[in-house]
């Protein structure tokens, strides 16, 4: 069974996340536990704690949630301040879903900046995750393939096989696969047969034990330009093909399944267009 759902307001509170989420219909969804564009946020308090607990209580459970860490982050960061404020945000990222009984945290691997190889830059993400579960226990980090804008690492299958290979503790470490970076870092997703060998690529590469979330988005961009910018589901280059394989296989239930699509306003109907996918 599939769980849909979307990356939700958290305004006023984390603990309005899961209530935003069921307005839309959904059973799954992503929030950030904090403000996405700062470093640093104020503890969170008990009663924000319990009130996220009590208003996840009987629609969601730890593996329909995927929150997501702060854009400022950058675990590969070739710089010793930038790193070292990088992974102390992570390892408040981390901390906090583990006061918020969450057992995943999707983020952006990290980028190189133009200042070091690709492969230094992969072994400084793994080992910031390292660092990161040595000092945190129960939370998955859950590495998103990225489209490669810029020096962005991620946008191939073998970034995201070789980052699991450096991380020590392999049962703390996951993929969220984003269909819109996918089409647009090369992967081909327009046909049922594309999403076949680009999946049966995945499975070769990275291994779907490790796949722990989904980002649902059509693209704005077309096939391999490496550029990110996500659509309505069938209004973009993918399609809506991708989204009926997805919903119609099994390997993809039992995980968060999440839209990160434009227009918040038509969340409701695109969780109910992927429902009908899957109901045939």
């Amino acid at each position: 069974m599939k769980t849909i759902g979307a990356h939700v307001s958290a305004s006023g509170g984390v603990q309005n996340a899961p209530l935003n989420a069921k307005a839309i219909g959904a059973d799954a969804f992503a929030l950030f536990t904090k403000n996405q564009k700062q470093w640093a946020a104020s503890p969170l308090t008990e009663e924000t704690i319990s009130a996220f607990k009590q208003n996840c209580a009987e629609t969601f459970s730890a593996a329909q949630i995927l929150p997501h860490d702060s854009y400022l982050i950058n675990l590969g960061h070739p710089e010793d301040e930038g790193l070292g404020k990088s992974r102390q945000a992570f390892l408040d990222e981390m901390q906090r879903c583990e006061q918020l009984g969450l057992d995943r945290l999707n983020f952006h691997p990290g980028s190189h900046l133009k200042k070091c190889t690709e492969e230094e830059c992969i072994a400084t993400i793994a080992e910031s995750i390292n660092l990161a579960l040595a000092k945190t226990s129960g939370v998955i980090a859950v590495i998103e393939n990225t489209a490669g804008q810029g020096s962005n690492m991620g946008y191939r299958f073998e970034h995201l096989a070789e980052i699991i290979a450096q991380v020590e503790d392999k049962t703390r470490v996951g993929v969220c696969i984003d269909t819109c970076h996918t089409f647009t870092s090369g992967y081909d997703l327009r046909t049922e047969t594309a999403c076949k060998e680009t999946f049966e690529k995945f499975e070769e590469i990275v291994g779907f034990n490790y796949l722990k979330g989904m980002h649902l988005n059509d693209s704005k961009k077309e096939l391999a330009t490496r550029v990110d910018r996500h659509h309505s589901l069938g209004e973009g280059f993918i399609g809506l093909d991708c989204f009926r394989f997805i919903m119609t296989d099994d390997r993809f239930n039992g995980m968060p399944l999440i839209l990160e699509t434009p227009d918040p306003t038509r969340w409701p109907d695109e969780i109910k267009l992927l429902r009908s996918f899957e109901a045939g």
